[in-house]
């Protein structure tokens, strides 16, 4: 098959709340996100201020709806988690379902604000919209998170063949020459000894060198 036919696909991260609504529910909802491939990175229970809220819906500032969108998620704790796996945020978003939870249960009733919510305002949970969303939204919630990329299947495929598979091979090499009571103890000390990464400086280069 061609190669050009297999997408390079990447992890990515994305902001789930669990809102005031549903977090007595919490654990049955994590139960979900782990069964669906997700792996929760960062997780914090919380309760934000009505100034805070409106800090984090500043996009949705002016609409009719904002003031009881606020009161709402500052009415009591919610749970914030970053969330990671392949194409995260639009699965994510798939996995809760729309917006109103009256609408979502007659069209998704296996989503989670189907099962959740209860209403357009009081939907369960949140997801961010976009990379540059979640990019903002994880920062809102856990400040000193560093948003890096993780790198695709293929690129760590292609670091291990190069730099990890070669040295561990030849050790596994040596354990069988030398056949260790405690193997893996043995090959421990000889991948220190032989890490590429920080080359051992020969005892006689030093003697000649001086």
């Amino acid at each position: 098959m061609d190669q050009t036919s297999h997408p390079r696909i990447y992890v990515e991260r994305t902001l789930a709340l669990i809102k005031p609504d549903a977090v007595h529910k919490a654990e049955e909802i994590e139960d979900v996100i782990l069964k669906s491939g997700f792996t929760i990175l960062q997780k914090r229970r919380l309760q934000l201020s009505p100034e805070q809220c409106s800090d984090f819906y500043a996009d949705q500032y002016g609409k009719l709806f904002f003031p009881s969108l606020t009161a709402f998620m500052s009415s009591s704790p919610i749970l914030a988690m970053t969330l990671a796996r392949y194409n995260a945020i639009a699965h994510w978003k798939s996995i809760m379902g729309p917006v109103n939870s009256i609408k979502a249960r007659e069209t998704h009733p296996e989503c989670l604000r189907a099962k959740y919510g209860t209403s357009d305002l009081k939907n369960a949970l949140h997801g961010s919209d976009s990379f540059h969303a979640a990019d903002r939204e994880i920062k809102f919630m856990f400040p000193n998170s560093i948003i890096e990329p993780f790198p695709s299947r293929e690129d760590t495929e292609e670091f291990l063949s190069r730099h990890v598979n070669p040295t561990l091979l030849h050790g596994l090499s040596e354990v069988c020459k030398h056949k260790p009571l405690n193997p893996c103890i043995w090959l421990a000390d000889w991948l220190i000894k032989n890490n590429p990464n920080k080359p051992q400086i020969c005892d006689a280069i030093v003697e000649e060198a001086e």
